[in-house]
C-alpha cells in the first residue's frame, strides 16, 4: 500500500479520524483541498455509488491513490432518511445545526428514535481501478432531543449509544474510533489493504 492517500473530503472531523487511524501504519492522509480538488457531485441514491464517484474523482485529478467515504445517519422512523442526504438534510448551505434541528422536528411525533450511523469507504489505486476496495460499517443508537457532549461533529451530540449512556459527542476520540461506523469500516478497509 502506498504511504500517501488522498482523502476525497474536506471535512475536518473525518480527516482527523482517518489520520489517527492510518498513522500507526506509517500512512499519511491528505485532504483533497491540498491538491486543489473540488468536491465531486454526489448524485446517487446509495452510499457506495457516491463514495466510489468521489474516490475516482480525487484520484483522477491528483494521480494518487484515493479514499472516499460516504456516510450518514439512517433513522428507522424516517424510512432511512436522511441517509445519503445527511450533510444536506436541511438544504444548502450545509449546516450541522440546521440538520439537527430538522431531524429533531421530523422525529417529534414518533416514539421510535432508533437510528444507525452507516459508512462506506472506497479505496482506489488509480482513477480507473477495476477492483476498488470497499468496506462498510454500521453503528446502532437512538436520537435524543437535547444535545450532549462537545466532541465529534454532525449528528454526534444527538446520537445516543444506549449501552454506554453517552452520545457520540461525549466519547473520547479513541472511544469513538473504536466503536463508530467509520472506525469499523476503516478497520475492515485496512485489513483488506494489507
Amino acid at each position: 500500500m502506498t504511504r500517501k492517500i488522498v482523502v476525497a473530503s474536506n471535512n475536518a472531523g473525518k480527516l482527523k479520524e482517518f489520520g489517527e487511524m492510518f498513522s500507526p501504519l506509517g500512512v499519511t492522509v491528505h485532504a483533497q483541498s491540498e491538491y486543489g480538488v473540488p468536491e465531486a457531485e454526489e448524485p446517487f441514491l446509495t452510499f457506495i455509488e457516491n463514495a466510489l464517484t468521489k474516490a475516482r474523482h480525487a484520484s483522477r485529478i491528483t494521480g494518487l491513490p484515493a479514499m472516499a467515504d460516504d456516510s450518514g445517519i439512517c433513522v428507522d422512523a424516517l424510512g432511512g432518511a436522511p441517509g445519503v442526504q445527511s450533510a444536506r438534510y436541511a438544504g444548502e448551505p450545509k449546516s450541522d445545526d440546521r440538520n439537527n434541528q430538522k431531524l429533531i422536528a421530523d422525529l417529534a411525533a414518533s416514539p421510535n428514535k432508533s437510528a444507525s450511523y452507516y459508512c462506506v469507504l472506497v479505496y482506489v489505486r488509480h482513477a480507473d481501478d477495476p477492483q476498488p476496495v470497499i468496506a462498510e460499517g454500521s453503528w446502532r443508537g437512538e436520537i435524543i432531543d437535547t444535545p450532549r457532549g462537545n466532541n465529534g461533529f454532525g449528528y454526534d451530540p444527538y446520537f445516543l449509544i444506549p449501552a454506554l449512556g453517552k452520545t457520540a459527542a461525549e466519547l473520547s476520540p479513541d472511544e469513538k474510533n473504536r466503536l463508530s461506523h467509520r472506525g469499523q469500516a476503516l478497520r475492515v478497509l485496512i485489513d483488506k489493504l494489507r
